[in-house]
């Protein structure tokens, strides 16, 4: 049987992500847990996320995700959600500043911050449906671009390794919502409340080997 192991560090909707992956695919067993030895033997690892990215990164530490995350990079499909795509990341400009876990290049920056933003009048968060760009990826396998997912999130991830960038959207301003690094794909939208186009993402990785 597959499984795959939701990590558990305090921060996010563990459990409606759960549900979302055993929907998809009742024969793969999902572990919510930050134990290392049962991460390690999961074919694959979620590294989901929701809230402020400095008491995030605290307990990350604390917990020691950073080094299960780090053990796993290049080991199995990783993927992140939300806060968890911009753990990955190297730096977040959120709480005056906090240092990332660095998996990923690129910064993480506030929408408020942004002239476009202000001069649209665009209200942070930003929060509902909006379309994402897709570009070519087999998470994207059976998903029409432009397909509308859901977001909830301040705070917008750039890469200046455009080759990474899996996908966009535009809010104000155009930003980063999914890269892919060799077996990591990472993401900023909730696939998990994304309706039938975060549920076929969600499939289509739990059958993704990594490659």
């Amino acid at each position: 049987m597959k499984s795959v192991a939701v990590i558990d560090y305090g921060m996010g909707n563990l459990h409606s992500v759960a549900k979302a992956l055993e929907h998809v695919c009742p024969d793969t067993r999902v572990y919510v847990t930050n134990d290392a030895a049962k991460i390690e033997a999961c074919d694959r690892v979620v590294l989901p996320g929701v809230g402020a990215m400095r008491d995030c990164m605290a307990e990350i530490k604390r917990l020691g995700v950073d080094q299960i995350v780090a053990d796993q990079m290049g080991k199995k499909p990783i993927l992140g959600i939300c806060v968890g795509m911009q753990a990955l990341m190297q730096h977040s400009s959120e709480n005056g500043g906090v240092d990332c876990l660095g998996e990923l290049p690129g910064d993480v920056s506030f929408f408020g911050d942004q002239p476009s933003v202000q001069q649209a009048h665009l209200k942070v968060p930003h929060m509902g449906w909006s379309q994402v760009q897709q570009k070519p990826h087999k998470l994207w396998h059976g998903i029409e671009d432009n397909s509308r997912f859901y977001f909830v999130h301040s705070y917008y991830v750039r890469t200046q390794a455009r080759h990474l960038v899996a996908a966009t959207c535009n809010y104000g301003l155009e930003f980063d919502v999914a890269l892919a690094l060799e077996n990591v794909f990472a993401v900023q939208f909730h696939p998990e409340k994304s309706h039938s186009a975060g549920l076929k993402l969600l499939q289509n990785f739990l059958q993704w080997d990594g490659s």
